[in-house]
């Protein structure tokens, strides 16, 4: 396993400290593609007409106010205070990135430098606009332009959803440290992700003029291939989304595979959970004592096979938010299935065990069904009102 960046490129011989994590890589990488994939979708909805250009009024000759400074003034002394702390003490940030960002460490005469150059930038800004006329200045957005905001509400909507169905998953590890557990970077739970980013999202959409429908169809493939990125981070770091024990023999038709690819101890986990690696050195030396099912990687290739259906049919698709139905029916049938092999918290429910993340997926699945019928009736009933 690679816990860290670092730790994987030491495999080929490149010995360079770097304070990123394997998993929190990934994850920026499935927000990159994500972001790529739709704005592709975006712009050729506009192009098709389906969606409609926006304009947005600016004030124009508008100077900086009291207010705008302190701002910039906090927000550039909260960045200077960790950021030059981290340069001068590279070597901890390193060793432990999450801590030193989450603590009160920081350098003081860092923080005031670098405030002070937010609130003279700002001054400057403020010089320029005093040279336009004060007014009301009208401009042309395309869709596309709305990627930016979609994707930051993504994302703090997504670890924050994330992290608390987490909480609400696992309340026993909350209580023992309920700061620990609201500000560290892992268990995140993918399904509360989704469902506070995609509220944020939509709420955005309909203030700007971006249709509800067309928009989650734009964001259908780009959820199912950056889910499948982010369970690359998952297998490559070991964070603990792995399956049950698998002491089955590997069957004959995946001779040809390496063994990790059926059952796993996941060795040098970023947990170190498990048992001491014997002879191993460093902060990375366990591993579990009975390997498992690869979970993530098998979900990455489902996820990836999952893509591929849904990018390929979605130009074939012109009923609104028939895509995004078929993406909630695909992905709540590949999570309910590998839920079935996966370690997780388990819930008990007149009599049967179901985890969280099946009774969301179920719910997906259900909504699916019920969207692909409803998407469909509605298209019918307008070609009826047409031909009328």
């Amino acid at each position: 396993m690679y816990p860290t960046i670092s730790e994987f490129l030491k495999t080929f011989g490149i010995n360079i400290a770097l304070p990123i994590q394997t998993f929190g890589f990934f994850v920026a990488v499935a927000f990159m593609v994500a972001a790529w994939l739709i704005g592709l979708e975006l712009k050729r909805k506009q192009k098709d007409g389906l969606i409609k250009p926006s304009t947005k009024e600016i004030e124009t000759g508008k100077q900086a106010t009291i207010s705008d400074y302190i701002q910039n003034g906090i927000i550039g002394f909260i960045v200077g205070f960790k950021i030059i702390f981290m340069i001068l003490n590279y070597s901890e940030f390193v060793d432990d990135p999450q801590s030193t960002l989450l603590s009160l460490k920081g350098n003081l005469f860092g923080g005031l430098l670098i405030a002070g150059a937010f609130v003279y930038l700002r001054h400057r800004e403020s010089e320029k606009q005093k040279q336009e006329k004060k007014g009301i200045k009208k401009i042309t957005l395309n869709a596309e332009d709305h990627v930016g905001n979609i994707i930051l509400l993504g994302v703090v909507g997504g670890l924050i959803g994330a992290k608390v169905f987490h909480n609400l998953e696992n309340p026993s590890e909350f209580m023992a440290d309920p700061v620990g557990a609201l500000l560290s970077f892992s268990g995140l739970t993918f399904y509360g992700g989704l469902i506070v980013a995609a509220f944020l999202i939509i709420r955005y959409g309909r203030k700007n003029g971006l249709p509800a429908l067309h928009l989650t169809d734009a964001a259908a493939p780009a959820l199912m291939i950056s889910y499948g990125i982010g369970r690359i981070g998952c297998q490559m770091s070991g964070d603990g989304d792995w399956g049950i024990v698998n002491t089955n023999p590997k069957p004959d038709w995946m001779s040809f595979l390496p063994d990790w690819m059926w059952a796993f101890k996941f060795p040098h986990n970023v947990n170190n959970e498990g048992v001491p690696i014997p002879g191993c050195v460093g902060k990375w030396c366990h591993e579990l004592p009975q390997a498992v099912y690869p979970t993530s990687f098998y979900e990455t290739l489902m996820a990836i096979v999952l893509f591929a259906i849904l990018w390929y049919i979605r130009k074939k698709i012109k009923v609104p938010g028939l895509l995004f139905s078929i993406y909630l029916l695909l992905n709540g049938v590949e999570r309910f299935l590998i839920e079935s092999i996966r370690v997780n918290t388990k819930y008990h429910i007149a009599g049967y065990e179901i985890t969280q993340a099946q009774l969301i997926s179920s719910a997906l699945v259900i909504a699916g069904i019920v969207g692909i019928w409803y998407t469909r009736k509605l298209d019918e009933s307008k070609k009826l009102n047409h031909a009328d």
